[in-house]
């Protein structure tokens, strides 16, 4: 009978143990997983919301949507991803490739829907190609450092005098380590000096500290790389590269609406809604190997002209009619 007993307690032992893969649910499950904050992905999750609505997934009904954010703490985010493997999930939806990669490590169990992919700067580890992914990564690609020397070529024409631009990026993970390099690269290409500007962390005493440092060094102007540190700070960071004198485009319109000179890029809004296709085919069978991944073909050009008259600079008339917005 002990014998017996023994192996009873160890069946129990192994079932109470977490398994590192999707639990079943009743309910489909999707994780929007973040390693920036609510506030910054908090756009992106309204239009993902909007888009699985129009395709007629009713949120609590059809599907339960899980947000996590890890506010830039790696550490926090791998204890909330083992966390929601435990509860339960049917399908990951992350902003970036960092999060998937951290999806990965953990589990190749879970079907992960992106924004942000795209085959340069290290990414094609995660997928096989665009139109055949081939394992558990599909999604949209934002062209993010694709668009680099656009960024740089609008920096030129509103700052005429620009000889040296900074370039803002995490430097904590290689691939938007790589970003910051593709980019660097793009500003020595057009006759300009350029100074990386890492950051390790979400401090905003650090970052600030980082572009003061930058200004008194002759940095003219900023670009700044799309990742989960510059995501997690971009209201801190558009307020202090106007209070600098820092001329600064970033990839997306809420830095210009957070007080930041331009933007140009894709629109997550559009993203987001071409990610809740993805996340609606899988949740109805489809599997995201056979999913190509989504190339954008619009994008847009956002100019904050008060910021432009803070920092005495005159937007030319040739920039104003490309833009899609002008922020008055």
């Amino acid at each position: 009978m002990s014998g017996r007993r023994a192996v009873l307690a160890g069946l129990a032992g192994a079932m109470a143990l977490p398994r590192l893969a999707a639990q079943p649910v009743a309910m489909s499950v999707v994780c929007y997983m973040a390693l920036a904050t609510r506030q910054s992905d908090a756009r992106s999750v309204v239009a993902f919301r909007d888009g699985m609505r129009e395709l007629g997934q009713v949120e609590g009904r059809t599907y339960a949507l899980v947000e996590r954010y890890a506010e830039g703490d790696m550490a926090r985010a791998e204890a909330m991803l083992r966390e929601q493997l435990v509860q339960g999930v049917n399908v990951f939806l992350t902003p970036g490739a960092a999060a998937v990669r951290l999806i990965l490590r953990v589990t190749k169990a879970v079907p992960v829907v992106s924004v942000g992919l795209h085959p340069r700067g290290g990414q094609t580890d995660l997928f096989a190609s665009l139109a055949r992914p081939g394992g558990m990564v599909t999604g949209v690609s934002n062209f993010g450092e694709e668009l680099a020397a656009k960024r740089v070529q609008l920096l030129k024409e509103v700052v005429p005098k620009l000889a040296s631009v900074g370039v803002l990026h995490n430097t904590t993970d290689p691939v938007y380590k790589r970003w910051g390099e593709e980019t660097e690269s793009e500003i020595r290409a057009q006759g300009l000096a350029a100074v990386r500007l890492g950051l390790t962390s979400t401090s905003i005493e650090a970052m600030q500290q980082t572009l003061r440092d930058a200004r008194s060094r002759g940095v003219g102007a900023v670009v700044i790389v799309r990742d989960f540190l510059t995501s997690a700070l971009y209201v801190p960071i558009a307020g202090a590269c106007r209070d600098i004198g820092l001329a600064t485009i970033a990839e997306e319109r809420r830095y210009p609406e957070a007080g930041a000179l331009m933007s140009y890029g894709t629109s997550d809004r559009d993203l987001f809604r071409s990610a809740a296709g993805y996340v609606d085919r899988i949740l109805k069978g489809a599997k995201p190997a056979d999913l190509p991944v989504e190339q954008p073909t619009r994008f847009e050009l956002v100019v904050n002209l008060q910021t432009a008259r803070l920092l005495r600079l005159t937007v030319p008339r040739t920039v104003l009619l490309r833009a899609d917005e002008v922020i008055e």
